[in-house]
C-alpha cells in the first residue's frame, strides 16, 4: 500500500480550502500543477477580491486503481491547503463528466492572491512530494487551466457542499479578439440570466503548457447541488447562451464537482 506521509498537518489554520497549482515537471508526460483543498474561514475570506488567480486540475485515475491509494492521493492533495500560498483548496471525485473525448475522474480546485503565489505553490517541496508519490504513480492523464478572475463577487472559499460546473473552452483557429471578447462576455453574463448560480468566474488561461488547447475556462458555483440541477432543467435558455457562442468552438469539456463536507474526502 502505498503512505503518503511528507505531508503537514491538514489543519495548521481554521480553513477549509480548495484546489492549487500542478508539478509542471516530471520524467513521464504528465507535466501539471499541484491540487489543494479548501480552507474553510467563512467570515475573514468573503470579501470581493480585486484580482484572484483560478487554478484548476483535472485528473484521470488508472482502471482498477487500489481505492487506498486514491484515498491517499486525495488526502494528500487536500493537505496541501496547509501551504501558505494557498487562499482555497479542494480535491476530490468528479460528480458528472459531460464530455465524451475526456474520462476525467477527480479534480483539484484552488484560489491565490497572485501568479507569484501559485508559482511558490508549484514549487513548494510539499507540493512535488505529493505530485511525485501520490499522483503521478496512478494517474494516466492530467490536464490544468489557470486564470485570472477579476474582483471576484463574494466568498473567495466556498462552503462545503457547494456544486460547481467548470467549462473549459478550445477555440477554433483563427477567431480574432472580438470573437474572443464574444465568448467571454457571453459566459460571463450567465449570473444574470440564471439565479441559481452563486458565483462565476471566466478567464484566459496563462498556462497553455498544460491545458491541451484549451484557451479559455470558467466556474461556476452553487449553493448545492439542487441549485445545479435547476441550471440543467431550464434547457431553452441554457441552449440559447450555448447558441450563442458555439461557432466559435472546437472542442468543450464541461464537469461538476460538489465540495465535500470535510478535507477527509474519500471515494
Amino acid at each position: 500500500m502505498m503512505v503518503c506521509t511528507r505531508i503537514r498537518p491538514l489543519f495548521p489554520t481554521l480553513s477549509f480550502s480548495a484546489p492549487n497549482s500542478v508539478l509542471l515537471h516530471s520524467n513521464s508526460s504528465l507535466f501539471f500543477k499541484a491540487f489543494p483543498f479548501s480552507r474553510s474561514t467563512f467570515t475573514a475570506k468573503t470579501t470581493m477580491s480585486a484580482q484572484t488567480i483560478e487554478h484548476i486540475v483535472l485528473f484521470k485515475v488508472k482502471d482498477d486503481t487500489d481505492p487506498s491509494k486514491v484515498n491517499a492521493m486525495v488526502t494528500g492533495l487536500n493537505g496541501l491547503i496547509s501551504l501558505d500560498q494557498v487562499l482555497h483548496l479542494t480535491a476530490g471525485p468528479i460528480l458528472r463528466n459531460r464530455s465524451s473525448s475526456f474520462q476525467f475522474t477527480h479534480m483539484l480546485h484552488s484560489r491565490y492572491r497572485t501568479k507569484e503565489d501559485l508559482g511558490g505553490y508549484t514549487a513548494h517541496p510539499n507540493h512535488m512530494s505529493v505530485v511525485k508519490e501520490c499522483v503521478l504513480p496512478i494517474c494516466n492523464d492530467i490536464m490544468a487551466v489557470d486564470w485570472v478572475a477579476d474582483e471576484l463577487n463574494g466568498p473567495i472559499v466556498p462552503r462545503p457542499g457547494s456544486a460547481m460546473r467548470v467549462t473549459f473552452l478550445k477555440l477554433k483557429e483563427g477567431l480574432g479578439e472580438r470573437d474572443k471578447g464574444d465568448v467571454l462576455g457571453t459566459i460571463g453574463g450567465m449570473k444574470e440570466l440564471f439565479g441559481s448560480i452563486d458565483q462565476i468566474t471566466v478567464g484566459e488561461n496563462f498556462s497553455p503548457a498544460r491545458a491541451k488547447g484549451f484557451s479559455i475556462a470558467s466556474l461556476a458555483i452553487f449553493k448545492g447541488l439542487d441549485e445545479l440541477d435547476a441550471l440543467n432543467s431550464n434547457e431553452e435558455a441554457v441552449k440559447m447562451q450555448k447558441d450563442k457562442v458555439r461557432g466559435f468552438l472546437e472542442s468543450v469539456i464541461v464537469v461538476d464537482y460538489v465540495i465535500p463536507p470535510s478535507q477527509s474526502a474519500t471515494l
